[in-house]
């Protein structure tokens, strides 16, 4: 076991160095030690895990999942054997999350560098995707999802909701009667925003709870900034995420409509899988961040 923790060890420095030749430099060792080793761990697992050329070293796929495990592994060995001799030390590691591109900007990122400015001896590399993560498979300490859980072995932390709200410019409700219930809507012109709810069909609650309303879709588009933006320009109404018009509504672009019919809120939480000793590096985090990500955004 040992012997395959070094071998993790040097692939990692490997890889980190750029090179085996800066890789056996950092780690004091003989160059053909470390290019051995390297081999004997291709030929047990029966996988290329670095492409060697002129250039440098370049992970292959299967690399690419190999390293990402074997931060996980060392770093979890570190913190057991920290724990293990009782040695008080600050939190340190590289902390790998994901969140929302929209949210993970406005609402993560922020917190994310106020919160490494105060742990020094802690690296965060945070993913911005609107694509579905598997935290296990892809090797991942945390992550922001909006909307509700399906069941899971995860640990979820809730930090807020945010509301699905309809909206229009002043310009465009000018020119047309401000609706006054949901069937209204089939009236005016729709910009629907196919990745949040299907783009012919939006569901209300109202006295008789999840009404479904056919909507007529003037424009279509793929993220919620094109749907806003368009919203803005007073080509018709749209509904995004409160959070994402935050910023136009405050700013007088956009005006919120029908809020009294407006479905039930989603939940924000930040997932985790569990373990025996939750490293300090996720716990540090969690304890900054839990109070601050839901401030702001519902």
């Amino acid at each position: 076991m040992t012997d395959r923790l070094e071998t993790m060890s040097i692939f990692v420095c490997v890889v980190d160095e750029g090179s085996l030749t800066a890789g056996a430099r950092a780690l004091a060792m003989p160059i053909a030690t470390v290019s051995r080793r390297i081999s004997e761990l291709e030929d047990k697992l029966g996988a290329e895990l670095l492409l060697r050329s002129p250039r440098g070293l370049t992970l292959t796929d299967t690399g690419q999942t190999y390293i990402a495990a074997c931060r996980r592994i060392l770093e979890e060995v570190a913190e057991a054997e920290r724990n293990a001799s009782g040695e008080f030390t600050a939190p340190r590691g590289t902390l790998t999350m994901t969140a929302p591109i929209v949210f993970g900007r406005l609402h993560v990122l922020p917190v994310v560098t106020a919160f490494l400015k105060g742990f020094p001896d802690i690296d965060i590399r945070l993913e911005l995707t609107d694509r579905p993560v598997n935290l296990h498979e892809e090797h991942l300490d945390l992550a922001v999802r909006i909307g509700p859980l399906s069941d899971s072995v995860f640990i979820a932390r809730k930090v807020g909701d945010v509301r699905r709200i309809i909206c229009a410019s002043p310009a465009y409700l000018a020119k047309h009667d401000p609706p006054k219930n949901p069937g209204d809507l089939a009236k005016l012109d729709a910009i629907t925003f196919q990745s949040l709810l299907p783009p012919q069909n939006w569901q209300f609650d109202s006295e008789q709870p999840q009404k479904i309303m056919p909507m007529r879709a003037r424009l279509i588009v793929n993220t919620a900034e094109a749907a806003i933006d368009a919203a803005i320009d007073g080509l018709g109404f749209t509904r995004v995420l409160s959070y994402q018009a935050a910023e136009a509504i405050k700013a007088g672009k956009l005006v919120p409509l029908l809020q009294e019919f407006e479905p039930a809120a989603w939940p924000v939480h930040l997932l985790y899988e569990p373990r025996a000793l939750t490293p300090q590096k996720l716990r540090a985090f969690l304890d900054f961040a839990v109070p601050r990500i839901g401030t702001g955004f519902a």
